[in-house]
């Protein structure tokens, strides 16, 4: 690895633009975050943003390179690049949105998405992900569990995604934790493992009582004192345990790869290794990164 910056790979999200300033060889030369994500900028914000970012890396005289996956994308994005359809490779940088900048320093592209018609569908960031895992895993096929505020599962054949379903099964944990009457009941840490795994196992089985189920942690609180901690586990059981029913097409006689953080990855796996699932766990940063590589060193045709 040398410190010459050779391209820049960046994942940018809602809330967060993150950045690894590349060398020629693949190397991380620096890793690099803010918080300006897509939810905050104007498509003007854009060039600015990633310049306040890495402006001070660009070598003067080259246009140098950013690959970009996640929001910038979309249509409230810099410049919405469109989708994939399944079933599809992860796109590569053949099919990116090559973007105009102001600077002549960059050379953008952003990565698309991929999206599914029946039932209705979209990914961004997840598809490079997946890309990531495929790269260091040739010749998987299975299940990829992508957890998080939207979690998504997607079937992988062939090295295609196949078809894939979303679960928004994080924001609801976020709205109802904290938005909702359960605010008053559930804490912000602490947890309880029997608590959660039994949640898991009633909501899979009836899956019908949720609603009622999920009051029943505000009146358990109220008649009998029912610790914070334990009524985080139960909601966050609750939700898993009803997504799990939903996505048991996908994961039954599979076997799942987790992407994740291990804070996020760690009640799913639980979940699905109490339902006898095979499990592998995989970093989702250290995935994108692979993917926004994989991704970098196809042939650039445009």
């Amino acid at each position: 690895m040398n410190d010459t910056v050779t391209w820049i790979a960046a994942d940018w999200g809602t809330s967060h633009l993150r950045v690894w300033l590349m060398d020629g060889a693949g190397g991380v030369i620096e890793r690099r975050d803010s918080a300006d994500g897509m939810g905050r900028l104007t498509p003007e914000g854009f060039e600015p943003a990633l310049l306040k970012l890495v402006g001070d890396a660009l070598p003067d005289g080259v246009a140098t390179q950013v690959v970009i996956c996640g929001m910038a994308g979309a249509r409230q994005g810099w410049a919405e690049a469109p989708y994939a359809t399944v079933p599809c490779k992860p796109p590569s940088a053949v099919q990116a949105r090559l973007v105009g900048t102001q600077d002549p320093r960059l050379r953008v592209r952003i990565l698309t998405g991929v999206s599914q018609d029946h039932p209705a569908d979209v990914m961004r960031g997840e598809e490079t992900q997946i890309a990531g895992f495929l790269a260091l895993n040739p010749g998987y096929d299975g299940i990829i569990c992508l957890p998080g505020t939207h979690s998504k599962w997607a079937h992988i054949s062939a090295g295609e995604i196949v078809s894939f379903r979303t679960f928004m099964t994080g924001e609801l944990f976020a709205l109802l934790s904290g938005q909702s009457v359960l605010r008053h009941s559930v804490a912000s840490e602490g947890w309880d493992d029997a608590a959660f795994a039994e949640a898991v196992e009633t909501v899979m089985s009836r899956p019908e009582r949720l609603a009622a189920d999920l009051f029943g942690l505000r009146a358990g609180s109220l008649l009998h004192d029912l610790d914070g901690g334990t009524a985080r586990a139960r909601l966050s059981g609750m939700l898993i345990g009803a997504e799990l029913a939903a996505a048991k097409p996908y994961w039954l006689g599979q076997q799942v790869a987790l992407l994740g953080a291990s804070s996020v990855a760690a009640p799913y796996r639980a979940a699905l290794m109490a339902q006898s699932v095979p499990v592998t766990l995989a970093d989702s940063e250290r995935m994108t990164l692979e993917g926004l590589k994989a991704a970098q060193a196809t042939k650039d045709t445009k």
